[in-house]
């Protein structure tokens, strides 16, 4: 794997930490992310950024960016939040099909938006996301 677009919807929430992990865990990879409906320029949540630097990864300089046809195909992998996401990207740019998965998927889950809701509800998908992400590194490393 030399490049994996982690994906969510405003690409402030989900989506930048779980790019952090991935960034972290595959340093010869080149992670990226983005959103299907970016709120484009704007930084990692603040929320995310606190849960992020518990775990010593700065996230502060992330700016949302919007999904591309681009993104998706010089990436090996697409990482999405859910099913609904899934088929959007798929829907969007076909080429991309077969390399488009839930971010959760090897514990068969979607990770809810945290969005403009409490700590524990970020909490909550961090420890989705980075269940996922073990997942997928084991699959990764294997290949």
């Amino acid at each position: 794997m030399k490049s994996i677009l982690v994906v969510c919807e405003g690409n402030i929430c989900r989506s930048p930490m779980g790019q952090a992990l991935l960034a972290q865990a595959l340093p010869v990879a080149h992670v990226q992310s983005a959103g299907l409906g970016a709120l484009v320029g704007y930084p990692a949540d603040s929320t995310a950024m606190q849960l992020m630097a518990a775990r010593g990864l700065d996230i502060s300089a992330h700016r949302a960016q919007q999904i591309t046809r681009a993104l998706c195909l010089q990436s090996d992998l697409v990482l999405v939040m859910d099913t609904d996401q899934r088929q959007r990207v798929e829907a969007l740019y076909p080429q991309v099909r077969g390399r488009v998965f839930r971010l959760a998927e090897p514990l068969k889950q979607d990770i809810p938006d945290p969005f403009r809701q409490s700590e524990l509800a970020f909490r909550e998908a961090l420890a989705l996301i980075d269940a996922g992400t073990t997942g997928w590194l084991r699959r990764i490393v294997r290949l």
